[in-house]
């Protein structure tokens, strides 16, 4: 098998991963697979993705009003739809040399708690109602890639990343933290072995902590409406990938990606101080995703993909914005391409892992669909 079958199989992967849902607030697996595109070539993708979840029972915790109640019933949906859109280009400027710009939308948050009931105020719903977050991202990669030899790809570039956020308690003095806009700067390096005859490539990718300085408003009863300042640094990651062919027209892929979770957290001034010093949003633990998939190339023309992720559960205690803790994703994708162009989908269906938070509430079966798409044109 060469790259180019393997490249119409590489694609349909792409269809099926890009409606996956990756751990903490990452809601795009960053990809460098474009700086290995033959010549000029454009890509556009996106996916939408349906998730499921709710919450049982709980107990306030200390340092909250209300600290020792228990708290029955179920909290309903609290997971949002939401779209997540993609671009890339990719040029030579010699043999050797060629750059790739990718813009990709990689955190995000989107949770609401439907409002309460007229029932008791320990129901479930009355504490959690009105609490949500919304968080959203856009990032820039630039990179410049140099083939050392004719299996060893370097590249590296800066990345600007953007992000805009607000998130509310109402069981928290009714909390409310709302975030401006802030830009903040990383860089992405890395390297690829391959040999064209068998399709093997292996690629591994750092890309950098990213640090943001917010100035946010927050408001509660308690503290009334300040101005302050809030940090947060984007996690680092590192991200094995890896295919070769295994048969004729047949591809064996996989991805290895790590995030730095555990040196990540959301800490507004006012809400540790509400707390006792308890973040409004932090992972105790590392998160790691795996990937493991074949691919086939049917015809000419046609190819398709299947592939299972997998991120472990930490058993740790998760903010009630995102209280998932690992899942196991099933992807299927196929795509037609011809001289001209690529167009793959995919589809996906994500088992949330169960979670508990600070207030001991039961979060589990929950479960998502995605749906992915990703066109490219060959300039």
């Amino acid at each position: 098998m060469n790259f180019k079958i393997a490249g119409a199989i590489a694609l349909a992967v792409a269809g099926s991963s890009s409606a996956a849902l990756a751990g903490g607030l990452e809601r795009a697996i960053p990809s460098v697979s474009i700086l290995f595109e033959d010549n000029t070539y454009l890509e556009f993708s996106g996916s939408f993705v349906l998730p499921e979840l709710d919450g049982d029972d709980g107990v306030i915790p200390p340092g909250f009003p209300g600290a020792g109640a228990t708290l029955s019933g179920n909290t309903g949906d609290l997971l949002d739809n939401y779209f997540n859109l993609g671009a890339a280009f990719k040029a030579d400027i010699t043999d050797e040399l060629s750059y790739a710009l990718i813009i990709n939308q990689p955190l995000g948050a989107n949770s609401s708690y439907p409002t309460g009931t007229s029932g008791s105020p320990l129901d479930v719903r009355n504490v959690y109602g009105g609490s949500g977050a919304e968080l959203v991202s856009v990032a820039a990669t630039a990179l410049l890639a140099y083939d050392v030899t004719d299996r060893v790809k370097v590249y590296a570039g800066p990345v600007v990343q953007f992000i805009d956020a607000d998130a509310s308690l109402s069981f928290l003095s009714d909390y409310n933290v709302d975030a401006d806009p802030s830009f903040g700067y990383g860089f992405t390096v890395g390297a690829a072995y391959s040999v064209p005859d068998i399709a093997l490539r292996v690629a591994l990718t750092y890309r950098s902590a990213i640090a943001h300085d917010l100035d946010t408003e927050e408001s509660s009863t308690a503290l009334g409406t300040n101005e302050t300042d809030t940090d947060i640094d984007t996690p680092q990651s590192l991200t094995l990938d890896f295919q070769t062919g295994i048969a004729a027209d047949t591809l064996l892929f996989g991805q290895v990606h790590w995030v730095d979770w555990s040196d990540f957290d959301i800490s507004p001034p006012n809400y540790l101080t509400l707390t006792g010093g308890r973040p409004l949003v932090a992972y105790e633990e590392d998160w790691i995703i795996y990937t493991l998939g074949v691919g086939r190339r049917f015809t000419d023309t046609w190819s398709g993909a299947f592939s299972v992720n997998y991120e472990p559960q930490t058993d740790t205690e998760l903010t009630s914005l995102g209280p998932v803790d690992g899942r196991i994703g099933l992807n299927v994708g196929a795509t037609y391409e011809t001289d001209r162009y690529k167009v793959s989908g995919g589809v996906n269906y994500t088992f949330l892992g169960d979670a508990r938070n600070v207030l001991d509430t039961d979060f589990d079966d929950g479960s998502a669909i995605g749906v992915g798409f990703r066109v490219g044109f060959k300039l």
